[in-house]
C-alpha cells in the first residue's frame, strides 16, 4: 500500500496546529509572540517543538538523517502515535507476536483497535508464515519486539526484512533493547522498506528512564506525519538538555554496556549452580534473562520478602513458571544469588 493508502483519511488531511516556535525559529533580541513569561529563567520560554539539536546529535550516532526521527514521550507515545496515525477505530487491526511487550495491546484496546495474538514457538523463535497469515486487508501494523521483552532472544534481520518486504502495511520493530544485541539495528534498512519504523528508546542501555524519552526511525514521509499529530511540545527543555549530556558522551554509554553484558554472562553462571530451583535459563540479547524456576510464585514472593524485586512472568504465554531477571549492579546481583542460594539450600 502507499503511505496514502495506509493513514487514515482525516489524519492525512489534518491541519495540524501551528505553534510560535513552529513559525519562527532562530535568534531574536525580543520574543514577544507566545505569551510567555518575559521573567528570565532559564525554562521560561517553550522549548523547541522539533528537538533539532538532539535529532542532529542522535542522527550522527545512528547514522540516520534527523528528518527521519521522531521523538515521542517514552516508547509509549510512539507506540500511541502508530495507533493514532494508520488505524482507523472499529475497522483496521494489527498482528503482534505472543508473548511481547503489553503496551502494544493496551494502545490497542485504547484506540479501538482489534489486536491478534500470533504465538512464537516453543524456542522463542518467530513464525513468519504464521503472523503473515493472520493479516487480512485491514491489518495496518505488525508489532515485533527485537530483542523481544520478556524472552530476551532477537529475531535475524533477514527474518525481519521478508516480514516487512511482503507486509502491505507498517511494520513496527521495537528495539528497545538493540544495544545489548550482536544482531545489528533495522535502521540500516529504512532505505529499503518505506513501510518500515523502527523504535528505541534512551531507558535502556543509555540509563536515562527517567527522562522518558523515546524514538521512532522511519521515511521522511511518515515523520512529516507524526509531526502534524503529535502534541506541538510533547518533549519539555529539560529532557532535551539531559539527552543532549547523554549524547555527548556515548563512550561511556558504550562502556557500560558492555560491563552490563559481562555481568549478565556473569550472572547466568551463577544462577546455573543452583540447579535444584533453576530448570532453565533462555538465551538473551538483552539487559535481562528469563529464568524457568521450580515454583516461580513462591520464589518470587520469598525475593519480594528479602528486598530483592525480579518479576514474575508465569502467567505470560509460554513462560509458565518463569522470572524475569534485569541484569542489576555488583551487588545487586550478589544478593539475588545469595538469596537464591539461601531458598534453594532449604528446599
Amino acid at each position: 500500500m502507499t503511505l496514502e493508502e495506509l493513514v487514515r483519511p482525516n489524519i492525512l488531511n489534518l491541519s495540524p496546529y501551528t505553534c510560535a516556535r513552529n513559525e519562527f525559529t532562530g535568534e531574536a533580541r525580543a520574543w514577544l509572540d507566545a505569551n510567555e513569561n518575559s521573567r528570565i529563567t532559564g525554562l521560561n520560554r517553550y522549548p523547541d517543538p522539533l528537538q533539532t539539536k538532539v535529532k542532529e546529535q542522535l542522527g550522527k550516532y545512528r547514522n540516520v538523517s534527523p528528518e527521519r526521527i521522531f521523538l515521542g514521550v517514552g516508547s509509549d507515545e510512539c507506540i500511541d502515535i502508530a495507533y493514532r496515525v494508520f488505524c482507523r477505530p472499529g475497522i483496521d487491526n494489527v498482528v503482534a507476536i505472543e508473548p511481547t511487550y503489553g503496551m502494544y495491546q493496551v494502545c490497542a484496546d485504547i484506540n479501538d483497535i482489534e489486536y491478534r495474538r500470533v504465538s512464537l514457538r516453543k524456542d522463542f523463535s518467530l513464525d513468519s508464515e504464521a503472523l503473515l497469515s493472520a493479516c487480512d486487508n485491514n491489518t495496518k501494523i505488525i508489532w515485533i519486539c527485537t530483542p523481544n521483552n520478556p524472552t530476551g532472544n532477537a529475531f535475524s534481520r533477514e527474518q525481519l526484512c521478508d516480514i516487512c518486504n511482503r507486509f502491505n502495511g507498517i511494520t513496527v520493530i521495537d528495539e528497545a533493547y538493540i544495544d545489548f544485541s550482536t544482531k545489528g539495528s533495522m535502521t540500516e534498512y529504512l532505505d529499503s522498506f518505506p513501510n518500515l519504523i523502527v523504535m528505541q528508546t534512551f531507558s535502556k542501555a543509555w540509563a536515562s528512564a527517567a527522562i522518558r524519552l523515546g524514538i521512532s526511525y522511519a521515511s521522511s514521509s511518515i515523520i512529516d506525519i507524526y509531526n502534524k499529530v503529535k502534541y506541538p511540545y510533547n518533549i519539555n527543555e529539560l529532557t532535551q538538555r539531559q539527552a543532549l549530556k547523554v549524547l555527548d558522551d556515548i563512550t561511556h554509554i558504550e562502556e557500560t554496556t558492555q560491563e552490563i553484558l559481562d555481568a549478565r554472562d556473569n550472572l547466568i553462571t551463577e544462577l546455573e549452580t543452583i540447579d535444584n530451583i533453576v530448570l532453565g535459563i533462555y538465551p538473551s540479547d538483552a539487559n535481562f534473562i528469563l529464568v524457568k524456576v521450580t515454583e516461580a510464585d513462591a520464589i518470587y514472593n520469598y525475593l519480594r520478602d528479602c528486598g530483592v524485586i525480579v518479576r514474575n512472568r508465569s502467567r505470560v504465554h509460554l513462560c509458565g513458571n518463569c522470572l524475569r531477571i534485569t541484569v542489576g549492579n555488583t551487588e545487586e546481583n550478589r544478593l539475588l544469588i545469595d538469596k537464591l542460594s539461601d531458598y534453594g539450600n532449604n528446599r
